[in-house]
């Protein structure tokens, strides 16, 4: 049985790792590696791949940056003529960026079974370009593996097929768990001369946040007084660093005197620098995932989540871009026990193994 699967973006390589290393317990199972290109900086791709282990990939598509519409036309030109070439069985795709949308419209069309990889997560917010690539991979899927059973819920009311679904945990989760004692021997927290659960460590990256100066100003307001507390450390995107240039959240961030930007992290530093800091700040999906495992407080700075497990099991407070909702919530932060929250279910690091065993069984691998 042959599979192709999908990366494209950094959060991709997170959650094809566990993939391709469950493969290789089952023999009868050939796997095929292809990388799109989506996001195409060698060194940041590079050290991903080799601090998790990826196999280097079979194909790389390199297609790169562009507009919603040119990017997700040139993969699936690209991919059009390798799915032709490899005849695989099934084609996997992980999450919900632009890669996964144009390969699984290209597999489908070409009569190819698609497995979709964290299936149903919604967040109802129709103008985030990730929603709409969740809603239309899922309705063209013919497996979709759920990481938390609100994905079920959500598959059910779309009108899926129950035998198509399956609850099974979380690989982004297998592969923190894998690799949380490599991160422990990171040196980022001494080199950036911090103390261990007296810092703050925020991302920011999408275009609701970042994009309109008034939005990324109020947002500031809340950073400004978190960074008279405590150091903020900010890996910064490179959407949000060109946004800054020459700008006025550009010039306010530069007089927080405590607010410390980096450029972006490898896998390895930035889960060692996750784990010990006192509290993330984040509008990134996977960030309020790895947080809830870590034990450490996440302030999602959206009006929603599509991983509503992370707040109802108490790790993670959903506040938009409000500044005194911001505060609020980080102040709230330190008056809860460390460990007053719960891991969600079957995130227990074997997801991935669960997922090629259902794909073994039903297709005869």
């Amino acid at each position: 049985m042959k599979i192709i699967n999908i990366v494209g973006a950094r959060p991709n390589f997170v959650k094809i790792a566990p993939l391709m290393e469950a493969y290789r317990q089952h023999k009868a199972i050939t796997p095929v590696l292809v990388h799109t290109g989506q996001h195409y900086d060698s060194k940041m791709s590079d050290l991903f791949f080799h601090q998790l282990g990826i196999p280097q990939p079979d194909l790389n598509l390199g297609v790169g940056s562009a507009s919603h519409a040119v990017q997700t036309a040139e993969i699936m030109k690209a991919f059009e003529p390798v799915v032709l070439e490899h005849k695989p069985d099934l084609v996997l795709v992980v999450g919900d960026v632009n890669s996964t949308i144009a390969c699984g419209l290209v597999a489908v069309k070409l009569g190819v079974k698609l497995v979709h990889v964290e299936a149903g997560l919604r967040s109802f917010d129709r103008t985030m370009p990730e929603e709409v690539n969740r809603v239309l991979t899922d309705s063209i899927s013919d497996f979709l593996f759920c990481t938390e059973k609100s994905g079920v819920d959500n598959l059910a009311r779309e009108g899926i097929a129950a035998d198509k679904v399956f609850l099974v945990g979380n690989v982004m989760i297998d592969a923190l768990l894998k690799h949380k004692a490599a991160a422990e021997k990171s040196s980022i927290v001494r080199d950036m001369k911090l103390e261990s659960g007296r810092y703050a460590v925020l991302t920011l990256h999408r275009p609701a946040n970042v994009d309109d100066p008034d939005v990324f100003d109020r947002i500031l307001d809340a950073l400004d007084v978190i960074q008279r507390d405590m150091p903020v450390v900010f890996p910064i995107h490179p959407r949000t660093r060109n946004n800054l240039k020459d700008s006025a959240p550009g010039k306010r961030v530069q007089e927080m005197k405590n607010l410390v930007m980096t450029d972006p992290l490898g896998y390895l530093d930035f889960l060692k620098l996750m784990s010990e800091a006192r509290i993330v700040l984040t509008d990134s999906g996977g960030i309020q995932e790895e947080t809830a495992i870590l034990k450490v407080p996440c302030v999602t700075l959206r009006e929603n989540t599509e991983r509503p497990v992370t707040v109802d099991t108490g790790w993670n407070q959903v506040v938009g871009r409000d500044p005194e909702r911001i505060i609020a919530a980080y102040q709230r932060a330190f008056s809860r026990p460390k460990d007053a929250g719960e891991r969600p279910p079957l995130w227990d690091g074997h997801a991935a193994e669960r997922i090629v065993r259902i794909l073994a069984d039903r297709c005869g691998g």
